[in-house]
């Protein structure tokens, strides 16, 4: 049986639950935060961290399982200059990612903590939050990068 096509297409699939939960996540928390609302952030939050670990990490150890079988399949060798373009741009997602998700973590738990004691958000939410804002910039980015990498794969000199 020929799986590229299998392969493929689930590689595919994992880039789009990577791009699409980040860019639906960034956007729900965003949201939320504009509220300044510690119960609905504590909320949002709450769904935010359940779908980054249902999905994201589930794609996100997808992604290279299925981009190695995809690659040998093929008969592209993994020291291709786009493939390792790619690799090195998910390690830096991954550096992005994973502070990130600590920090969710936080948030959330802040957030519930200040709803519990009727107090607004602590200062130390709104730095966290800064913090998470910026580290979706060079990562949602650097998916972008990998599926141009991905769709075009260009030749390196």
């Amino acid at each position: 049986m020929d799986w590229i096509p299998l392969l493929r297409w689930a590689h595919i699939l994992g880039a789009a639950v990577i791009l699409g939960t980040g860019a639906g996540i960034a956007f729900f928390m965003v949201m939320a935060h504009r509220t300044r609302d510690a119960r609905l952030i504590a909320h949002t939050a709450a769904i935010v961290v359940l779908a980054d670990w249902l999905f994201t990490a589930s794609a996100v150890i997808a992604q290279p399982v299925t981009g190695v079988l995809l690659a040998r399949a093929i008969g592209w060798p993994l020291t291709e200059g786009w493939l390792v373009a790619s690799l090195a741009l998910y390690v830096l997602i991954g550096l992005f990612w994973l502070p990130v998700v600590w920090i969710q973590h936080q948030m959330r738990n802040l957030a519930r903590a200040a709803v519990q004691a009727g107090q607004p958000l602590p200062e130390r939410y709104f730095r966290l939050y800064r913090i998470w804002f910026a580290c979706g910039f060079p990562a949602f980015f650097a998916a972008l990068a990998i599926v141009w990498l991905m769709v075009t794969r260009p030749v390196f000199g």
